[in-house]
C-alpha cells in the first residue's frame, strides 16, 4: 500500500500541501507501473487472507510470484483471489480443445467490443469532453452516453480477453461484468459492474468495519432506539461511506474521482434509507413491482444516474464536471443532434452506423445471457459449417471494422491507468 500510495498519489498531497500552505510546490514525471493498482489489491488480499487463517501461507515464492503477476490480469485485472486461481495456474494442466475453442471466442469478442466500438468512439468523446465550452446541453448529455458506452465497451472487452487466454491454459479467471445496463438500483449496478473490485471492498474494508465489535456493540444499542432497520443501517453506513471513499480513491488522484465515489454512496444510501417508504407506497397502490414497465422504469432511472456519474468521471476535473453538467439545464438544445454537429466530432456517418450495428448485436448477446442462455456452448453444438462460418465472420469483423490504422490513433486499454 505505501508503494501504491508513493507512485500514485504523492503528486496529489504535495499538490494540496501546496495549496493549504499557498506555496509553489509539486512532483513531476512519476512513473507509475502500469496496472499497479490492480496487482496491489491482489497483494493485500492474499495477505490479509493468510493473516485471517483463510489459506496458509505459501512458502514457494515462485508460486506467488505467478499469481500476481499472471501476464492477463497483470494490467487491468480481473483482481483473483488466491484460493481461485494460484493452484490452477501452478498446477499446469494441459490445454483442451474446449479450452481453445471458447477461449479464442472470448478473446475475439473481447476485440469486437474493444477495437470496433470503444476504439471508434475515442475520438469523438475525446473532442466533447476537451471542448465541451463549444457545444450546448445536448451534445454534453451524447458525450456522456457515449463515454459510458466506450469504458463499458473497453473494459468489458479487455476483460473478455483476459478471461478467454485464461480459458487457453485451461485457468478459470473471474467474471467482471453481468449485464450492468440491466440493473434496476444503483446498489445491482455495482453487483454486476467492475464485480471483482467489488467484491475485494465488501470482503477487506466493508465486512471488517461493519462487523467489528464497535459496530457490533452500537448496532445493539440503534436497534432497541430506532428499530431492526434503521439501526444497523446507521452503522454500517460507516462501512459503506469508507468503501466508496476508497473506490473513487483507488481510481485516481484527483478530486472527480473522490466525488464519483461519494455520487454513488449518496445514491446507494438514499435506496437504503427509502426502501421501507418505497415498499409501504407500492403496496398501498396495488403495483405490481414485477410487471416489465415496473422494471424497466427503474432500470431507465438506474442507467441516467450512471450516465451523470461518469460523466464526471470522464470530465477533466471537478470544476469541469460541474460546468459540463449545469449545461445540460442551462444550454440544452435539440438542434445540434441534427444540424450536422456530430458528424464534425471526428465520427462520420459510416462511424455511427458500425458504432450503432455492433451495440445492438452486443447487447443482444447480453440479453440472451441475462435470460441464461449459454450462447457458446449452443455455438459448440451447432453445425461445423454454420458455427465455422460465425467465427470467421467475427474474426473479419474485427479486421475489417477495427479503428485502427489510417484515420485513427491507437488506443490504450482504459483501465491500464487505474
Amino acid at each position: 500500500i505505501a508503494i501504491l500510495v508513493g507512485l500514485k498519489y504523492m503528486g496529489f498531497f504535495v499538490e494540496l500541501i501546496g495549496n493549504i500552505f499557498n506555496t509553489d510546490i509539486a512532483l513531476q514525471n512519476i512513473a507509475v507501473p502500469i496496472g499497479i493498482s490492480f496487482y496491489t489489491l491482489q497483494a493485500v488480499g492474499y495477505v490479509l487472507d493468510v493473516y485471517w487463517e483463510r489459506i496458509s501461507v505459501e512458502r514457494n515464492i515462485l508460486k506467488l510470484s505467478l499469481f500476481i503477476l499472471f501476464f492477463p490480469t497483470l494490467m487491468e485485472g480481473p483482481i483473483c483471489r488466491y484460493s481461485d486461481t494460484a493452484e490452477k495456474l501452478w498446477n499446469n494442466e494441459r490445454t483442451t480443445y474446449k479450452g481453445l475453442t471458447f477461449g479464442y471466442q472470448r478473446i475475439f469478442l473481447g476485440l469486437a467490443k474493444k477495437v470496433i466500438i470503444a476504439d471508434r468512439l475515442n475520438i469523438l468523446v475525446g473532442e466533447i469532453f476537451s471542448n465541451y465550452a463549444n457545444y450546448d446541453g445536448g451534445i454534453v448529455i451524447v458525450g456522456a452516453i457515449l463515454y459510458t458506452l466506450q469504458l463499458y465497451m473497453d473494459f468489458s472487452g479487455v476483460m473478455d480477453i483476459s478471461i478467454g487466454i485464461g480459458e487457453l491454459f485451461n485457468v478459470k479467471i473471474p467474471e467482471n461484468f453481468k449485464q450492468p445496463f440491466l440493473s434496476k438500483t444503483i446498489s445491482e449496478f455495482w453487483t454486476r459492474w467492475h464485480i471483482t473490485l467489488g467484491t475485494w471492498f465488501r470482503d477487506y474494508i466493508y465486512y471488517p468495519v461493519s462487523m467489528s465489535k464497535v459496530s457490533k456493540k452500537a448496532t445493539s444499542a440503534l436497534r432497541k432506539k430506532i428499530g431492526n432497520y434503521y439501526g444497523p443501517l446507521i452503522t454500517s453506513t460507516i462501512a459503506l461511506f469508507l468503501v466508496w471513499l476508497f473506490n473513487g480513491i483507488w481510481h485516481g488522484s484527483a478530486w472527480s474521482f473522490i466525488f464519483y465515489g461519494m455520487y454513488h454512496f449518496a445514491f446507494i444510501m438514499l435506496e437504503r434509507l427509502t426502501e421501507p417508504l418505497t415498499k409501504k407506497i407500492t403496496t398501498k397502490l396495488h403495483i405490481d413491482t414485477k410487471k416489465a414497465w415496473y422494471k424497466t422504469m427503474h432500470v431507465i432511472r438506474t442507467v441516467i444516474i450512471v450516465f451523470i456519474g461518469e460523466l464526471f468521471f470522464r470530465a477533466n476535473g471537478l470544476k469541469a464536471g460541474f460546468a459540463m453538467f449545469k449545461m445540460i439545464f442551462t444550454k440544452f438544445s435539440f438542434a445540434s443532434l441534427f444540424n450536422g454537429t456530430l458528424l464534425k466530432l471526428g465520427v462520420d456517418k459510416k462511424d455511427f452506423l458500425v458504432i450503432a450495428v455492433f451495440t445492438i448485436v452486443m447487447f443482444v448477446i447480453g440479453i440472451l445471457k441475462e435470460k441464461g442462455i449459454n450462447i457458446r456452448e449452443k455455438l459448440a453444438n451447432t453445425n461445423i459449417i454454420i458455427r465455422w462460418i460465425i467465427y470467421f465472420a467475427l474474426i473479419l469483423s474485427v479486421i475489417i471494422f477495427g479503428a485502427y490504422g489510417v484515420g485513427y490513433v491507437p488506443v490504450d486499454p482504459m483501465y491500464a491507468n487505474y
